[in-house]
C-alpha cells in the first residue's frame, strides 16, 4: 500500500483519525468530548495578558479554560490587557501553550474560532485521498495507538531505532540489528533508513523540539544524511532546522512542537494508560463482542476507576448495540486488565 491512506475510528468516547504511509502508521489524531477547544492548535481566542516576565522576554495569557499560554513580550502588551491570539502550540507536560499574537481585542477570555477538526486536519495530510471508516479503521487505530506507545522501532533490512523523550529533548539511538556486510556500507544504510523511520515515528507520537540522532558508525557523509532528513522532515515544515553531525556522531534538528505529545493524550504521568484510555478500550471490546453476538448479552468486568471512566460514555455505546450491555466494578483485576464475558 505505497503512499498515504486515511482513516476515522467512531469509537465510544472518542474519534481517531489515522494517516498510513506506505502501509504504516504515520499520525494518530484522536479528539475527545472533554478536549478543551480554546487551548487546540489552530484556535483564534481573546485572551488576558496575566503576567509579564522580562527576564523571559514573555507574556502569560488567560485563555479562559485551562493553563495560561505565552507569547513573545511585544510592544502594547500591559498586564490586565486583551490581546486576540492564536494557538501555535498546543500546552504539554508542565508547560503551557504557546500563543501566536493576532493584536489589541476587547471583553473577556474567549474562544473566537475553533480549531480545524479531525476531518479537515485529516484532508490537508493526505489531499484527495479516500478515508475508510468501519471495522478496517478501527483495527488501523488500534495498530497506530500501539506503535506510537512503543519505544523501539524497526527499520528495513534490519536493525532499529529506539525513541526516548526527555523534558529537553527527543534521543534516538541506532541499531544496526543484525545487518551484515562492509562495516561502512551497513552504517550509512542504517542511518539512512534510521532517518526516514524517525521523521515517520515523531509525527506519530506527536513529538516536536530538539531532536538528538545517535548515529551508528564513524566518518558520516553529513551532506547525504543532511538531504535525507530534509526530505524525510519536509512535512513537518515550517519550521525545520536541521543542524550539523557533531564529531560524536550526534546529529541534531528542531521540528516545530505543535500538537500535545501523544503520550500525554494517552498516559498519566507514570507512562501508564490512564484510566479514561483503558476505559475507552474497554467500550471498544464490548462494541466488537455485541457486533459478533447479534441479541446477546454482554459484560465487561474491569477495575473500579476504569469501569467509572467507560461509564461516562456507555450511552453512547448502547445507542448503537442497545441496552444490553454492562460494565461491572472487579477489584480483583489489575489496573491493566478487563474481561469481558457472555453470561
Amino acid at each position: 500500500m505505497k503512499g498515504r491512506r486515511l482513516y476515522v475510528d467512531r469509537s465510544p468516547g472518542e474519534t481517531r483519525g489515522v494517516v498510513t504511509l506506505d502501509g504504516r502508521p504515520e499520525r494518530l489524531l484522536i479528539d475527545r468530548p472533554d478536549d478543551v477547544a480554546v487551548q487546540r492548535y489552530g484556535a483564534r481566542a481573546v485572551a488576558r495578558v496575566a503576567r509579564i516576565d522580562r527576564s523571559l522576554a514573555s507574556a502569560f495569557l488567560d485563555l479562559g479554560e485551562g493553563p495560561q499560554a505565552m507569547t513573545p513580550l511585544a510592544p502594547g502588551l500591559v498586564e490586565g490587557g486583551a490581546v486576540e491570539v492564536e494557538i501555535a502550540g498546543e500546552a504539554r507536560a508542565g508547560k503551557g501553550a504557546v500563543a501566536r499574537l493576532l493584536g489589541p481585542a476587547e471583553g473577556p477570555p474567549r474562544l473566537l474560532a475553533a480549531a480545524p477538526g479531525l476531518a479537515a486536519r485529516l484532508a490537508a495530510l493526505a489531499v484527495g485521498a479516500v478515508v475508510v471508516e468501519g471495522p478496517e479503521a478501527r483495527e488501523a487505530a488500534d495498530a497506530a495507538q500501539d506503535a506510537a506507545l512503543s519505544p523501539e522501532h524497526p527499520l528495513p533490512g534490519g536493525g532499529s531505532i529506539a525513541v526516548e523523550p526527555t523534558r529537553a529533548l527527543t534521543a534516538i539511538d541506532v541499531d544496526l540489528g543484525a545487518r551484515t556486510g562492509d562495516p561502512r556500507r551497513i552504517a550509512r544504510a542504517a542511518n539512512l533508513a534510521a532517518i526516514v523511520e524517525a521523521a515517520r515515528v515523531l509525527r506519530l507520537k506527536g513529538l516536536g523540539g530538539l531532536v538528538v540522532i545517535d548515529l551508528v558508525g564513524r566518518g558520516h557523509d553529513g551532506a547525504a544524511l543532511s538531504a535525507a532528513a530534509k526530505a524525510a522532515f519536509a512535512p513537518d515544515e515550517p519550521g525545520v532546522s536541521i543542524g550539523p553531525i557533531s564529531r560524536f556522531g550526534a546529529f541534531e534538528l528542531v521540528i516545530p512542537r505543535r500538537w500535545r505529545p501523544l503520550a500525554e493524550v494517552l498516559c498519566d504521568s507514570d507512562g501508564r494508560l490512564s484510566a479514561e484510555s483503558r476505559g475507552l478500550a474497554v467500550l471498544r471490546a464490548l462494541e466488537r463482542a455485541a457486533l459478533a453476538d447479534p441479541g446477546g448479552r454482554i459484560v465487561a468486568r474491569a477495575p473500579a476507576d476504569v469501569v467509572l471512566a467507560a461509564g461516562r460514555h456507555i450511552n453512547v455505546l448502547t445507542a448503537r448495540v442497545g441496552a444490553r450491555v454492562e460494565l461491572r466494578p472487579d477489584p480483583a483485576l489489575a489496573a491493566d486488565r478487563f474481561e469481558i464475558e457472555t453470561p
